[in-house]
């Protein structure tokens, strides 16, 4: 939905006006055509193994923390796609006051999510990871350590050219 469109559809039901949207700074599908497909194969490569339902609340997850907006739009519509609550989602950004919502895999995913994506602090800790390694096999630790890099990648793509959120449609692209 546009900000055009989102004004007409709540100009009968209020007066709000909205902000306009953002221009992108440029396309880098277009423009480095290699990297963006590189990217695609290291996250086809990283997504193998690793529960969708679970993979979609670490993109959600790592998304909220990089502020990158288009792809809060894009793993929202996805996850809510494919069946997961409302409640969930929203439940993410405070993940650590609601842990009832989430299985102890999901606790550990999550949690390994934030240590990965908030390098600034320091090395992942070694009990994150320890907790990590309690509910993944190897392989599946693998697959995923691969997944919240390569969200993290699409962040970082996402907000330094300004991708725009609002128009994705669920399932239009797998990342």
């Amino acid at each position: 939905m546009t900000a055009t469109t989102a004004n007409t559809t709540n100009a009968a039901s209020s007066a709000t006006e909205y902000n306009p949207e953002h221009t992108p700074r440029l396309d880098l599908a277009k423009l480095a055509p290699e990297v963006y497909k590189a990217m695609i194969r290291l996250d086809a490569a990283a997504r193998q193994g690793v529960d969708p339902t679970l993979l979609e609340l670490v993109k959600i997850r790592a998304s909220q923390i990089n502020h990158c907006a288009f792809c809060l739009d894009m793993h929202t519509k996805d996850a809510l796609a494919a069946g997961e609550s409302v409640e969930r989602i929203i439940q993410l950004g405070a993940w650590e006051e609601s842990q009832h919502f989430y299985t102890a895999k999901e606790i550990a995913a999550i949690e390994l999510t934030d240590a990965i994506t908030v390098l600034t602090d320091g090395f992942v800790p070694d009990e994150v990871y320890a907790k990590a390694a309690k509910q993944f096999d190897e392989t599946e630790l693998a697959h995923l350590i691969g997944a919240i890099t390569a969200i993290n990648a699409w962040n970082r793509f996402g907000v330094s050219t300004r991708l725009v959120p609002g128009h994705y449609t669920a399932g239009q692209v797998r990342h």
